[in-house]
């Protein structure tokens, strides 16, 4: 709501990445700690939240920090934000979250029933539902703390880095085309 509220979105464009490419990197060579610390934070709150748009943030990392430091921090996020809301799920917040996800829970519900562990690693790595509800369902279904959070950070790491080294890549393509404008 306040990105739309403050017109922020229409500021999220390649093209605005584009032509601020060099700023941004500027700025991230300057303040490494500080560029990266806010990277994880935004990160951490986009998933804490529930934000759509996770993968676009990964890449964006790999972009800004380069697909090891990008990936890396980007796994941190996800996992310190996935805990986040399978902590509130486990809560009295638990009910409201759930009358949120309505029919799509209990498609999930047999699965985790079955073998949590093997189950919440399969829909980190083929992401067929929403990352809220994967982060959301276990909690419901009694999956312990331990078992959430380390199919988690397992099932994440290979979208992550690949999406993190296509943010690298996309560095260099904007690289490349401004050296070939320039010449």
């Amino acid at each position: 709501i306040a990105v739309v509220a403050t017109g922020a979105h229409k500021e999220l464009k390649l093209e605005n990445l584009i032509a601020r490419r060099d700023d941004l990197r500027a700025f991230v060579a300057s303040h490494e700690l500080q560029a990266l610390g806010l990277y994880v934070l935004v990160y951490v709150g986009v998933v804490a939240l529930s934000v759509p748009g996770a993968v676009f943030v990964t890449i964006f990392g790999g972009f800004l920090f380069g697909w090891l430091v990008g990936g890396l921090a980007a796994i941190v996020s996800a996992i310190v934000g996935s805990i986040i809301v399978f902590l509130i799920a486990s809560t009295a917040l638990g009910d409201v979250l759930v009358r949120r996800a309505g029919p799509r829970l209990r498609r999930l519900a047999d699965g985790f029933r079955e073998d949590a562990f093997s189950y919440l690693l399969f829909l980190r790595l083929v992401p067929l539902f929403p990352l809220w509800l994967v982060n959301l369902a276990p909690a419901l279904f009694g999956v312990p703390l331990k078992t959430f959070s380390l199919a988690t950070a397992i099932g994440i790491v290979p979208g992550t880095f690949a999406f993190a080294f296509t943010g690298a890549g996309l560095d260099s393509v904007i690289a490349a085309q401004k050296a070939a404008k320039l010449a």
